[in-house]
């Protein structure tokens, strides 16, 4: 029987890993939104070596290895020290959430170079005590205005190029709040006295989404009087291309996803090693559970792609298996009395216009978005058992229960 439903209110890190069901789980932040492939290789290998090989894609951009042990945390404390990947404590850790667009620096659509701005912001994280009482699933944004945008992410503070200037954005309950623009050289002060300030009204509260209407409108007001108007429509796109991606005249990089965010360690060591040799120079990661490499030209470009698909990672952005999103489920998660991931290839298969969010519990690590169709796992049977639930999210009513080898049938629709 699965575990009763704990909610941590944390996010795991290297200085502090989480308990799952199949070990400790441990998160590797990425300075700047990229890493570098002789890094992705050691981490590889310390996956293989120190836990059971299993590393997640998060939602936040980040990677986390699976299966550790008391004893082998050590072993992957020390690698990631020695690729200067860990913060200094354990709440500078919690506090360095921060998701950069992952063609950042190389977008032909982007007016500024975000990285720098990136760099600077966790900077400032790092160095002001004051923030480190932020919740740790606070989370910032930074968004070079081009092709590839992460500007409809949800995160509570965002940064987003908008011409030669930067937009500040603040999440409400409906979304992202655009509320005015500065130049690049101020972004960063302004972002991080928008986190000072949802500090002195926060009280309990863990999200800036989760404020009342009268302080998000004074936090608001607040920070608009020193900003400029924006003109202009602030939607941001949804594009999350696979395969070979046109940078311009003889520029091109290359997207690829795991099936719902999991690689193993081999995928991952194999994939530095044919972005090396493609001439990239790092591996980007989006908040869509994908990698993005820039390659020397197109020949190298279409040889990466079919190197990748040939180690299973998907380069389609057709592929069904993106239109779901699945927890890593039982036995991984103490939480889950349903094998999401199982069931979800099989739902791949089957035909459903929508997205689809199947969970182990209600939780919905997976997704906090509404999907068209939730699956959401409860006691009960010996596979266990979903709760449907259409047009929401995991903590919505459901409309009725199945068992688990029977949920294909609410896909006939």
């Amino acid at each position: 029987m699965a575990a009763a439903i704990e909610v941590k209110g944390w996010c795991p890190g290297i200085l502090r890993p989480m308990q799952s069901g199949d070990g400790l789980i441990a998160r590797v932040r990425p300075w700047g939104g990229a890493i570098g492939l002789t890094e992705a290789k050691l981490l590889a290998d310390a996956a293989q070596r120190f836990g059971n090989g299993h590393i997640d894609l998060t939602r936040r951009a980040n990677l986390q290895i699976r299966g550790l042990g008391e004893a082998s945390l050590n072993g992957l404390q020390d690698v990631v020290t020695t690729l200067g990947l860990v913060d200094r404590d354990a709440r500078t850790e919690a506090v360095r959430n921060i998701m950069v667009a992952p063609l950042a620096g190389i977008d032909p659509g982007e007016a500024v170079d975000v990285r720098p701005l990136a760099r600077a912001l966790e900077s400032g994280l790092a160095t002001d005590p004051a923030l480190h009482d932020l919740p740790s699933k606070f989370g910032f944004l930074v968004d070079s205005g081009g092709s590839v945008s992460i500007a409809g992410e949800r995160a509570d503070i965002a940064l987003r190029a908008v011409g030669q200037a930067i937009a500040l954005g603040l999440d409400a309950q409906s979304g992202t709040m655009w509320i005015g623009r500065t130049s690049p050289d101020a972004a960063v002060k302004v972002a991080l006295a928008a986190a000072r300030a949802f500090l002195d009204v926060r009280r309990d509260r863990r999200r800036l989404r989760d404020l009342d209407e009268q302080d998000l409108v004074g936090l608001r007001s607040t920070l608009a009087a020193t900003l400029d108007g924006i003109d202009g429509d602030m939607s941001a796109t949804s594009d999350r291309p696979l395969g070979v991606i046109s940078l311009g005249i003889n520029r091109f990089a290359v997207g690829v996803a795991a099936a719902f965010g999991r690689l193993e360690a081999h995928q991952l060591r194999n994939f530095a090693t044919m972005a090396e040799e493609a001439g990239a120079a790092d591996i980007r990661l989006a908040p869509w559970r994908s990698l993005y490499v820039e390659a020397r030209d197109i020949v190298a470009a279409r040889q990466l792609v079919e190197s990748a698909r040939d180690i299973g990672l998907i380069v389609e952005d057709t592929d069904p298996v993106l239109r779901i999103d699945a927890c890593p489920g039982a036995p991984a998660c103490r939480s889950s009395s349903v094998d999401t991931r199982h069931d979800a290839r099989r739902f791949a298969a089957l035909v459903f216009k929508g997205n689809v969010h199947v969970s182990g519990c209600a939780k919905g690590c997976a997704r906090s978005t509404p999907a068209d169709l939730v699956l959401v796992g409860i006691q009960g049977g010996e596979q266990g058992s979903y709760k449907v639930i259409r047009n929401g999210t995991t903590r919505d009513t459901p409309e009725r229960t199945i068992a688990a080898e029977d949920a294909g049938a609410v896909f006939d629709v």
